[in-house]
């Protein structure tokens, strides 16, 4: 997670240069890793009693984002057993809220 984030990191500095249109899907998503990253993951508010186990579940949603091949510092034996769990799980809250008409 953290060599995503730090290329989030790169990536938002690169932005500040070449401006947000010169950015591929690819810069973006890295972008959108490390703002969630940021607010969903680190940012754990002074109430929430995260689990370590709930602290997991936000860590795959954040992974989920990219794509089975993507995630190459995993081995296949941890993302075959918690990613695609993670990844229909992102899709169906992503799709239900494309009905609801709501955003994150």
């Amino acid at each position: 997670m953290y060599s995503l984030y730090a290329q989030g990191k790169d990536t938002q500095a690169m932005k500040a240069v070449v401006g947000e249109e010169a950015l591929t899907e690819e810069d973006k998503l890295y972008l959108q890793f490390h703002d969630r990253f940021e607010q969903h993951f680190v940012n754990q508010g002074y109430y929430e009693n995260r689990t370590i186990f709930e602290s997991l579940d936000k860590a795959w949603d954040l992974l989920s984002l990219f794509q089975y091949k993507d995630l190459s510092k995993i081995s296949s034996k941890i993302k075959d057993q918690f990613y695609m769990r993670a990844k229909r799980e992102f899709d169906e809250d992503r799709n239900r809220a494309g009905k609801d008409g709501k955003k994150e």
